[in-house]
């Protein structure tokens, strides 16, 4: 038996019925990645001791029938949640010590569900890249073609699913670093609805942009990792209070009879002619299938990049106003005073694209320019939210690419800041409107690199989005 080519819910299986045992499994997974992460880079750190001694209480909860769905399952956690006993460093300098001193939510979550927590994934700096370049320690390459990126910010996430370096992991997703890496590497990703799951523990990038998702390898397993981390935490004022139905029932329903929509402004111009021919193949395999789709329109479409960058830069120079070198993280050794204390510290602890972006958002909130920039942005907002509201009204999921492009080579776009966040185009409009999406892989361009298909729903409609994902998926087996 390979233990690492295994399904979360196929490993669940084993372990239940003791054909396996999560110490085992945990050996299996570190083994695998003593081979392989040398090359491709997806953890900063790994956390050995405190996993192994997981993988023993799981094995025991099992031995007392105490078991769920992920309970002894090996998985990675994106390094800007917050881990008690691990360092979260968000892959900067300015954190590279910071061991905090409380447990994220999801990570409450994982350990009651006794899972194993192999440990923390590489990511751009502060979730703020699309490459996973911007990471302060290492670059991650993709396991599909090491000379082209994973995507980002949870490119480590991503790229630990694909190489099989971990059953599942958890990212975060601004602007679309959930879906984007898993595109590129070609795994499925998970962008719940704003608020399903708490944001307490994640290291703020844009506060109200910012959602935990999973990225594994199926479906269905999203779903059962969906389970284990959606519900209401009173810690968090974003977290919605609402009861979640158990996201597997219902996953193998099929797909007759439902309405999806096209937006014709995800195929104009830029996309990739192998990626807009993967997507709408896609499209006319949901037709065959039994769904009804239409070509409509997202007029604000075109104002969604920039007024997402105006938003995400300017929460983010407020959020990042706190790493001063006070309080916790990096400080600098030379100042003479205050003022001194607050440049050195910032100039040295933060890498160029955070400093691109806390410079954007402090322009945007500068006096005399917050009308023209950030509030424009924010009435922005409120035009995409009714734009895909009508189309909800009549249509139970969007079809769309989840970037214009396959991965490209790594230092590619590096030069070309402006290039490289127009990437998001197809993506940031779900943050924008707090909606769940799923990213998973849908064929590959000439290259042999993976594209992948978005599928966009209303909010809360993350069982909609599951089976439709589940039946497509199905279907291209």
């Amino acid at each position: 038996m390979n233990i690492t080519e295994l399904s979360v819910r196929e490993l669940s299986e084993k372990l239940q019925k003791k054909e396996v045992s999560s110490v085992e499994a945990t050996k299996a997974y570190f083994e695998k990645i003593e081979k392989t992460d040398g090359e491709i880079g997806a953890y900063v750190r790994l956390t050995q001791d405190v996993a192994l001694k997981q993988a023993e209480q799981a094995d025991k909860a099992i031995a007392e029938g105490k078991a769920t769905a992920l309970t002894g399952i090996p998985y990675g956690m994106k390094d800007n949640i917050c881990t008690k006993g691990s360092v979260t460093s968000c892959a900067s300098k300015m954190l590279e010590n910071f061991n905090p001193p409380y447990d994220a939510f999801v990570t409450k979550k994982m350990n009651g569900e006794n899972a194993v927590m192999l440990g923390k994934m590489n990511m751009d700096e502060f979730a703020m890249g699309s490459t996973t370049e911007n990471s302060a320690f290492k670059v991650t390459k993709n396991p599909v073609r090491t000379d082209r990126v994973p995507g980002g910010s949870s490119g480590g996430s991503a790229a630990a699913v694909a190489a099989k370096e971990a059953a599942f992991t958890l990212g975060s997703d601004t602007g679309g670093s959930i879906r984007q890496p898993a595109a590129f590497c070609g795994v499925v990703g998970l962008k719940p609805t704003y608020g399903t799951v708490s944001r307490n523990g994640l290291v703020a990038f844009a506060s109200s942009l910012d959602q935990i998702g999973p990225l594994t390898r199926t479906v269905e397993d999203a779903a059962v990792v969906l389970n284990a981390i959606a519900g209401h935490d009173p810690l968090d004022s974003t977290s919605v209070d609402r009861t979640y139905d158990d996201f597997t029932v219902g996953l193998k329903d099929g797909v007759k009879g439902m309405r999806a929509a096209l937006p014709k402004e995800y195929f104009g111009e830029g996309i990739h002619p192998d990626v807009k021919a993967a997507v709408l193949k896609a499209a006319e395999e949901f037709q065959k299938m039994g769904v009804a789709i239409d070509e409509v329109s997202i007029p604000a479409m075109e104002y969604a990049l920039p007024a997402y960058y105006v938003i995400s830069s300017s929460e983010a120079s407020s959020n990042l106003a706190r790493f001063d070198g006070v309080r916790y993280g990096y400080r600098a050794d030379s100042y003479e005073e205050m003022d001194d204390l607050y440049k050195n510290t910032r100039s040295e602890g933060f890498g160029k694209e955070v400093k691109r972006r806390i410079m954007l958002g402090s322009f945007a909130l500068s006096s005399g320019y917050y009308d023209a920039y950030y509030k424009k942005a924010l009435q922005v907002r409120t035009l995409i939210i009714r734009d895909f509201n009508k189309i909800f009204e009549n249509h139970d999921f969007i079809i769309s690419p989840v970037a214009p492009t396959t991965a490209y080579k790594i230092g590619e776009k590096t030069a070309d800041p402006i290039e490289m966040y127009l990437g998001d185009i197809y993506t940031v409009p779900v943050n924008i409107a707090g909606l769940p999406a799923i990213s998973m892989p849908c064929g590959f361009d000439g290259d042999g690199m993976p594209v992948g298909l978005q599928l966009i729903g209303k909010v809360f409609s993350e069982k909609t989005l599951l089976r439709a994902g589940w039946a497509f998926e199905q279907n291209g087996r």
